[in-house]
């Protein structure tokens, strides 16, 4: 019987729990606004950090830099060492 209880509890706990969330950047847009409060959101619909900074202002939010932004292009060129080789 109580093997029973704790089985009912465990499958009603797991079906409690929410769906996970999905990915939320939006790969066409390089700058991102995060929203904090009750419901913690991405808003990625910004072409620049003002743009966004402005939109963010007296808010409790802050802007990112996209990670996912499509046209993200390494710049080529040498890679500097932090510490020089010593011979």
């Amino acid at each position: 019987m109580r093997n029973l209880v704790l089985a009912i509890l465990a499958i009603g706990a797991a079906s409690i729990a929410g769906p996970a969330a999905a990915q939320t950047y939006d790969p066409d847009y390089p700058v991102c606004l995060h929203v904090y409060g009750p419901a913690t959101y991405y808003e990625c619909r910004y072409t620049s950090l003002a743009q966004c900074n402005a939109s963010a202002s007296g808010r409790g939010a802050q802007c990112v830099i996209s990670p996912y932004f499509a046209s993200v292009q390494v710049p080529a060129g040498p890679h500097y060492r932090r510490h020089p080789r010593v011979y």
